[in-house]
């Protein structure tokens, strides 16, 4: 015999209490018990792990690169971000779809796309700015941000106080070569180079060279800047009208960010954290 038991709260966030939950008992018919073992045998679902409407990027374009930076130490704060339990690209359905086109034409030129992050937990955001005002930080973190005060980076226009990210429709990403080549384990105790220093001595990443590197807070990453070589400004234009062709939207500062839209408002912040996609 098995039973049906509610848990602490139903599917619309109406808390039940425990004599109601008591009341809620009910013998399940031997059909439904078995498809229920049966679910609980077979673990989490990936729809049980994101709101509906979001998708796991790699259910709709598996062959994209994914290196999502926050998941782990190599990112501008040292360490993993709150709320990056995996290093997954959930994003919303209309925008997992669309960078599939993207991928789609860039195959055409023997290249592809890398994303380094995508939907991000409203906690992320929270802890990138409690980061920018603490009294020290590690000394390894400033080849992120070489010429510019870690407090500035708010004020610049570097780091937000809310994201399109954490909505699901904005994006940060490269390109690669395919097949990409391989890519060296990220060492925490090794002296990586600066961002806006050449490309073999920045952190490990297997992308093409595109002037400056990821989340790479100076004027060099502006998307216009005219501090690259001709190549990576080309690079930056090829990447910019593609993406652009496909309804995302670019960022004057970062030429890796895009929007998905024109921004257009798809709900709050959500802080759902990043788990591992199940399968």
């Amino acid at each position: 015999m098995c039973f049906s038991v509610p848990s602490a709260h139903d599917h619309v966030g109406v808390k039940i209490s425990p004599p109601m939950m008591r009341q809620s008992l009910r013998v399940l018919p031997h059909a439904a018990c078995l498809a229920l073992s049966s679910w609980l045998s077979t673990g989490t679902t990936a729809a049980q792990l994101i709101p509906q409407g979001f998708v796991y990027l790699r259910d709709i374009a598996p062959d994209i690169v994914q290196d999502i930076k926050y998941a782990g130490p190599d990112n501008f704060t040292g360490s993993k971000v709150p709320g990056y339990n995996a290093g997954e690209c959930i994003l919303l359905r209309a925008v997992a779809e669309a960078l599939r086109k993207v991928q789609a034409e860039l195959r055409e030129q023997t290249l592809g796309l890398k994303v380094y992050d995508c939907y991000r937990p409203a906690r992320a955001t929270k802890a990138f700015l409690l980061w920018i005002h603490k009294v020290s930080t590690p000394t390894t973190t400033k080849r992120f941000f070489p010429k510019i005060n870690r407090r500035s980076l708010h004020s610049l226009g570097y780091v937000s106080s809310s994201s399109a990210h954490s909505r699901g429709i904005a994006v940060d990403l490269t390109l690669v070569w395919v097949p990409p080549p391989a890519q060296q384990e990220f060492d925490p105790r090794a002296s990586y180079a600066s961002c806006t220093g050449q490309a073999i001595d920045r952190s490990p990443d297997n992308s093409i060279d595109m002037g400056s590197g990821f989340d790479c807070f100076d004027p060099m990453s502006h998307t216009e800047s005219l501090m690259v070589t001709r190549e990576q400004q080309d690079r930056r234009r090829l990447l910019r009208n593609l993406m652009k062709r496909h309804g995302f939207q670019g960022y004057d500062r970062e030429w890796w960010h895009f929007t998905f839209g024109a921004g257009r408002r798809s709900g709050g912040a959500l802080d759902f954290p990043v788990e591992r996609r199940p399968g």
